[in-house]
């Protein structure tokens, strides 16, 4: 039984080398070899058994895993912190391949947050044409009323970006102390999103959680759980991204 052949690209970026729009570069750059020769072209198919070299040293040929934290409040999205906190791959079990995280969410939020070392996975859940609905439960100071989270539905301009929410939901509100819990969905994902979009309308958060990622929750779990992802979860999420992408 003869082996499929995979494009060169995607075995890079499923190795962890890298996302698979850096891969292709990385083979444009000529700095790729399959079987000791230099591969400049993108349409290259690739066996299991083919020597891979990236910048002169082969490429480890992991099986894809997949992970979903649930990430406590202070802790770093990222694989290592040199100020020596905690990040999230300290939550992860004994393994040997290289994992790390989908995207981010900032040190004082919690929430879901996806690990893996499937880098064409991890580019498809992140490209923004692919609009993956995430959904955040945020407790803000001060009580919006339905023509101040209007405004995060148009958009609100921040530095260089226009910060827009796709629907909102307010779920409870509380005179005394002068909160609102606020559901808010998004299907981009800039830097500090929500903060700055809140904030942008005059009601800083005080607390953010990412309840849901695309079909994904965090249905009985604790912060610092974490769990893998089932084959068929992967499937979902992949087809949920290739539903939105952008021909």
């Amino acid at each position: 039984m003869t082996s499929s052949k995979e494009r060169l690209q995607k075995v890079m970026a499923r190795s962890g080398v890298a996302s698979r729009r850096k891969a292709e570069q990385m083979i444009v750059d000529g700095k790729v070899k399959v079987n000791g020769n230099v591969v400049r072209e993108l349409g290259v198919k690739v066996l299991p058994s083919d020597r891979i070299e990236v910048e002169g040293g082969p490429i480890e040929k992991e099986e894809p895993v997949y992970f979903l934290l649930y990430k406590p409040r202070g802790v770093i999205s990222s694989v290592r912190d040199d100020k020596g906190r905690k990040v999230v791959t300290d939550f992860l079990p004994e393994i040997s391949e290289r994992i790390y995280p989908v995207g981010r969410l900032d040190f004082d939020s919690s929430g879901i947050i996806l690990l893996t070392n499937d880098g064409d996975f991890a580019n498809l859940l992140m490209h923004p044409s692919h609009e993956i609905d995430k959904v955040y439960v945020a407790k803000v100071k001060g009580i919006p009323d339905k023509a101040d989270l209007n405004r995060i539905r148009k958009g609100i301009k921040s530095e260089q970006d226009v910060l827009k929410a796709v629907h909102y939901q307010i779920l409870s509100t509380d005179k005394q102390k002068n909160t609102a819990i606020v559901k808010i969905v998004l299907n981009e994902g800039k830097n500090r999103h929500v903060r700055r979009m809140m904030e942008g309308i005059g009601f800083p958060v005080l607390k953010l959680k990412r309840e849901q990622y695309g079909l994904l929750t965090l249905d009985g779990m604790q912060p610092g759980d974490i769990r893998p992802l089932t084959p068929h979860e992967v499937k979902q999420m992949r087809a949920l991204a290739m539903e939105n992408v952008e021909e």
